[in-house]
């Protein structure tokens, strides 16, 4: 293979896994900036700028609801970081958010079966709070965002109660999308670059082998790997009910899952560069180390009777169920995101650009 089919399989990797992260991520921006100026900051802030348990069951509660992809959760967890949420309640958001969701628990059930079911919604539940209460503990410097009760008290006097709710929501998005959305693409594009470059360059086949493989250190591999891709866990269920039916170990489907949904490159890559170094730590940490857990404890209970589930029956009325809920983006929606985001990050770094010619 030469240079440069070797460069457009990495591009064209990478422009495929965008497409599947770019709808969410204009979807968080408009969103993230609605809410932005609508939710009062001072009780934003008393809600879930705190250590309490309650306020990470609050997040993780929060977070199973929505059904966004790991990309897609960074600008509105970023944005309750910069609007007065503690670590712990941010971290856990992010973690819930894209690992459960309505849609992913009703194809689990049905292509995965009743019992890893179970144990991936029990896991998606009390790791996001476990992250939390960690990030709480050690944050340390980043336990909130740096000048934010300066930012709490800025937002309060500029936002009069005789503005009115449409303003309110101008004013919102203005910032996100003049703001929040150049500081997250500029991170995504080079995430989704490295991301595109480690699937390109990792056969298949080596991948397939570890994943049939019940042993720990195939369950740290596979944990790595998941951290790195771009994971949809509603995307990759029937993936992994795929592999499981050709005799794949039962963990591999929690771990690949839970890894490879809760985190990626353009999102670690965002938490190092606009949070810090520590949070990022704490949460890949915390994301490996879990998952590999659940995953050897799921096949010590499951193996060696495990049969995977499938039951067509119960399959075809969970994949009903699952369309009816879930919403797949055209492909011509996909590319203008994508298009949207790659402009986001050309306008982010142009001034940079402009001072290495200059």
């Amino acid at each position: 293979m030469s240079i440069l089919n070797y460069i457009e399989k990495i591009v064209l990797a990478s422009i495929n896994i965008l497409n599947g992260a770019s709808v969410w991520l204009v979807i968080s921006f408009i969103l993230a900036g609605v809410l932005h100026d609508i939710l009062a900051p001072d009780k934003f802030q008393k809600m879930l700028g705190n250590k309490k348990i309650s306020s990470l069951i609050k997040s993780t509660i929060s977070g199973m609801l929505l059904p966004i992809c790991s990309c897609g959760v960074i600008p509105l967890g970023l944005s309750m970081y910069y609007s007065g949420a503690y670590l712990g309640p941010t971290l856990a958001f992010m973690v819930a958010t894209p690992i459960i969701n309505p849609i992913a628990v009703i194809l689990c059930f049905g292509l995965l079966g009743p019992e890893i079911s179970i144990i991936y919604l029990i896991t998606g539940f009390v790791v996001p709070i476990i992250i939390g209460i960690i990030g709480n503990t050690f944050g340390g410097s980043e336990l909130k965002a740096p000048g934010v009760d300066e930012n709490i008290q800025a937002r309060l006097l500029e936002l009069d109660d005789d503005i009115s709710l449409k303003d309110k929501m101008i004013s919102g998005l203005t910032w996100s999308f003049s703001n929040l959305a150049l500081s997250v693409s500029k991170y995504v594009i080079p995430g989704m670059l490295l991301a595109g470059l480690l699937l390109t360059s990792l056969p298949q086949q080596y991948i397939q082998d570890y994943l049939g493989n019940p042993s720990a250190i195939s369950l740290i591999f596979i944990a790595l790997l998941a951290t790195a891709m771009y994971v949809c866990a509603v995307g990759h269920i029937p993936f992994v009910a795929a592999l499981i039916a050709s005799g794949a170990a039962p963990g591999i489907a929690i771990t690949f899952l839970m890894a490879g949904a809760a985190t990626n490159l353009p999102e670690l890559i965002n938490i190092y560069k606009i949070i810090g170094k520590r949070t990022v730590i704490i949460y890949s940490s915390v994301i490996v180390t879990t998952s590999v857990l659940v995953g050897y404890i799921t096949n010590l209970i499951l193996m060696p009777n495990f049969k995977p589930a499938m039951n067509f029956d119960r399959v075809d009325n969970s994949i009903s169920a699952a369309n009816k809920i879930i919403f797949v983006a055209p492909e011509w929606l996909k590319y203008l995101c994508s298009f949207i985001i790659f402009l986001f990050c050309i306008r982010a770094i142009s001034p940079n650009i402009k001072n290495f010619f200059c």
